[in-house]
């Protein structure tokens, strides 16, 4: 069953158009706040939520919204401000609260912004609960919001050490013997959540740090910085000859690297670098991919011994899959990456501790650690399309995928598939061959648009 108000990463549009309005934030607040009162096993204690937010400066007006709603409902909220969102699912955990919330649209641009939700064990939430929340707010449709008596409304406070304990918690999923002194590391923290968090736990393992992207004015986020535009990561690395350098995403939950020649590694080199380290301490059951993942991946993977499963795009679909086959590694070419040994939730900078972990094992370069994958060349396009636009329902468009294909002949794959994030369509094209991969794709994308 489709969702109505909740997308493949939570509730996420335009500022100041619907769903992303002040009044609608009110209300899901509000309706979350009665599901969690609802499901809560808290006995006599009124539910408590965490919010935190990135950097865009429509959080605050979305914060008090939300912190408005919760309060009308009866449920307590505890306030971080910007944290990374793997912050929020782990704090959640921590503080053995009924839910968390962040305020983000992770790698959109400022203008846009998101809600999405963490359960009691720092999971994204069930779709039975995101339908219940749903529901109620379809039922508050017309009506005045009843709050609840003022002796049970919930109360606010502030979690003035909740980068600390994050920042700690970082730390605490590599070995204590664990260091980087001797390197020299550039972190792009892409004037988002970690901004103050990243440099920090890099500088506090020792290593010499030089942060870029930290400098958020509300409305710099994502614009030409972090995992989406590693290029200017990787001329500061060569500029101060660094070792490597680290690039996050608006809420750090995404990762890309960089070598000491300025060459970017994405997700999928990234995931079988962290799966190989993991296999010189005894068998790996299985990773899960997307239908993004490079084909390269899934080979070297079998290669190694390890089975392999594609889900569809998204974070949240890679982990039902894990949870279905009871694995532990999955992720996306994008860079998310879930390593469930060390959290419950993807996290760049937990995924880069990882890599530099097996980087210090293996005694080589970045570049001879993730290098070692080899990827078959892909082109993707973003053609901007209307909303509820379907490429199978135009036969010119079905006529040139089944075209590539052919031409493809089993050397490669063609895909296309709506953003769940924004009113475009993606085509994709992978091939042995770079130039057939960008003639492909290229092909493709026009077809799409002269069907529009």
């Amino acid at each position: 069953m489709s969702r109505k108000y909740f997308g493949t990463d939570g509730v996420r549009g335009r500022v100041g158009q619907y769903p992303i309005t002040p009044d609608f934030v009110l209300r899901l607040g509000y309706a979350a706040g009665r599901v969690l009162v609802k499901r809560g096993e808290s006995g006599s204690h009124r539910p408590g939520v965490l919010i935190g937010k990135d950097t865009r400066n429509s959080g605050y007006m979305l914060e008090a919204a939300l912190e408005a709603g919760f309060s009308a409902a009866g449920v307590d909220v505890y306030l971080v401000g910007p944290l990374p969102t793997p912050g929020i699912a782990y704090l959640t955990r921590a503080l053995r609260l009924q839910a968390g919330v962040v305020i983000s649209a992770s790698h959109n641009p400022f203008e846009d912004n998101g809600i999405k939700f963490f359960s009691a064990d720092g999971k994204k939430l069930p779709d039975d609960v995101e339908r219940a929340i749903e529901a109620a707010i379809d039922e508050m449709e017309g009506k005045p919001m009843q709050t609840v008596a003022p002796k049970d409304l919930g109360r606010a406070r502030r979690i003035d050490d909740a980068a600390g304990r994050y920042i700690e918690f970082c730390k605490s999923t590599v070995p204590h013997s664990f260091d980087l002194r001797g390197f020299k590391i550039v972190v792009d923290c892409a004037h988002g959540a970690a901004y103050h968090i990243a440099p920090e736990v890099l500088h506090e393992l020792g290593a010499d740090v030089i942060a870029i992207g930290n400098h958020p004015d509300g409305e710099n986020i994502n614009a030409g910085v972090g995992a989406l535009h590693p290029e200017s990561l990787g001329c500061q690395v060569v500029a101060a000859g660094a070792d490597f350098g680290i690039a996050l995403d608006g809420d750090a939950d995404r990762l890309v690297m960089v070598d000491a020649e300025g060459r970017a590694y994405d997700g999928d080199q990234i995931l079988y670098a962290i799966v190989r380290e993991r296999l010189l301490d005894g068998p790996v059951s299985g990773v899960v991919g997307t239908l993004m993942t490079n084909m390269a991946l899934e080979q070297s993977l079998k290669d190694l011994g390890v089975p392999f499963k594609r889900a569809k795009v998204g974070d949240r679909y890679v982990m039902e899959l894990l949870a279905a086959e009871g694995w532990l590694f999955g992720g996306e070419n994008s860079g998310h990456i879930l390593a469930l040994d060390r959290h419950t939730t993807g996290d760049g900078l937990v995924s880069a501790l990882q890599v530099l972990v097996a980087l210090k094992r293996s005694g080589g370069t970045l570049a001879e650690l993730l290098g070692g994958l080899k990827l078959y060349p892909q082109t993707m396009i973003n053609v901007p399309v209307k909303p509820g636009y379907n490429w199978r329902d135009a036969p010119t468009v079905v006529a040139a995928v089944q075209a590539s294909e052919a031409r493809l002949n089993d050397c490669g794959r063609v895909l296309l598939r709506p953003s769940g994030t924004e009113p475009v369509l993606r085509v994709m094209v992978e091939a042995e061959d770079a130039a057939m991969s960008r003639f492909e794709a290229g092909s493709i994308a026009e077809v799409v648009r002269l069907s529009l």
